[in-house]
């Protein structure tokens, strides 16, 4: 038996635990609830978020649209923006060693270009020399500046024309004195007398239709169609002839004759040649001299002094070939063989003519691969 006092005291427990029984219970029907209201309102958050979402997202779809119809070479300009901080650019895009030079030729160029086009002055100009330096196609650069392929072909025609006339200039026959003061440490060793430096290269094209042209563009030395050009090249690295086009067929001794080159020549000079350029005598009217490597046609073997002469013509004579790949190499185009189009004369110069021309002028903007020391 429970005392009073023990009575009252397990009362009290009991109504305590069923009290809290029934809080408990209170609280579990209420987080039941609550969780019922937060999964509705969760519901109805994800599908106000999946509108945000799809509105957002159709938004942005037509702000990238008007922004690429009203401007569609923003992402890609090739405007002055675009190479003004980064020579690295420059370079790669149009052979030019750094952005002062890019900077001054557009300027000295600028009030002589012709051609209308929804393209700046200055895109034009990029344009042109991206085609030079890459070899690009006409569709490629019509994607890169959001114009059509026949645009790139127009605006690629007019603006080279007008290189060739404001920057043939840069291919300069230099004077004696000039060439003496400033002359390699190799040439000065070797052949002091020295001004040029012959060779000749030679462009593929197309197999023209004609069956005429057919046969003088034809050269047995590549076995394929091109077009020949006469090349000099100074001690001192620069280009500093050009001749135009001629055959594939044609000799090098056929062009150097009957081009306008053999009147620049001083008594006492010297020219550097290859075998091909068998020009003894026309050179010994203007009372100069040819160096060239000794035959070894019908000897057995060469004299020690030919030796040593084919050796010291070799050592600076490769200084040609030097600047003739660089300029294959810096201006791809010069790679590629070329549409019977470019043959075709405007204003008595055809657009090959033009192109190696502006290519030659362009390098003498660059730094020369021949060392001074």
């Amino acid at each position: 038996m429970f005392s009073p006092s023990e009575v009252t005291i397990a009362q009290a427990v009991a109504v305590t635990s069923e009290s809290v029984s029934h809080q408990t219970v209170s609280c579990q029907t209420e987080l039941l609830s609550c969780d019922v209201v937060s999964k509705e309102e969760f519901d109805n958050l994800k599908e106000e978020l999946d509108k945000i979402k799809k509105e957002h997202h159709e938004l942005l779809m037509k702000s990238t649209e008007r922004e690429v119809t009203q401007v569609p070479s923003q992402y890609r300009p090739f405007d002055e923006d675009y190479f003004k901080d980064s020579d690295d650019k420059v370079r790669f895009f149009t052979g030019l060693t750094n952005w002062d030079i890019l900077s001054k030729l557009f300027q000295f160029v600028l009030p002589h270009f012709v051609t209308h086009s929804s393209l700046s002055k200055f895109q034009q100009l990029s344009l042109t020399l991206m085609r030079l330096r890459l070899g690009s196609t006409g569709v490629e650069l019509g994607y890169h500046f959001g114009i059509h392929p026949s645009t790139v072909c127009r605006i690629f025609s007019d603006v080279v024309g007008m290189l060739y006339v404001r920057t043939k200039f840069l291919i300069v026959w230099p004077e004696r004195e000039i060439l003496r003061k400033t002359l390699p440490m190799d040439f000065r060793k070797n052949c002091p007398n020295c001004v040029v430096i012959l060779d000749c290269f030679e462009v593929f094209i197309d197999r023209p239709s004609d069956l005429l042209a057919r046969a003088q563009t034809y050269s047995s030395y590549k076995h394929h169609n091109t077009v020949k050009y006469l090349i000099g090249i100074s001690p001192q690295g620069s280009v500093s002839f050009i001749s135009d086009g001629w055959g594939g067929r044609v000799s090098d001794k056929h062009i150097t004759e009957n081009f306008n080159l053999l009147h620049n020549l001083l008594p006492g000079d010297t020219i550097l040649a290859d075998r091909g350029f068998d020009i003894k005598d026309s050179i010994g009217l203007y009372s100069a001299t040819l160096s060239i490597p000794a035959f070894t046609k019908g000897k057995k073997q060469l004299e020690a002094i030919d030796v040593e002469q084919t050796r010291t013509i070799a050592n600076v004579r490769i200084h040609v070939e030097r600047v003739i790949g660089n300029i294959r190499k810096k201006y791809k185009i010069l790679g590629n063989s070329q549409p019977v189009d470019y043959l075709n004369t405007k204003d008595d110069t055809t657009l090959l003519d033009m192109i190696v021309t502006v290519c030659c002028s362009l390098i003498n903007l660059c730094n020369s691969v021949v060392p001074f020391d």
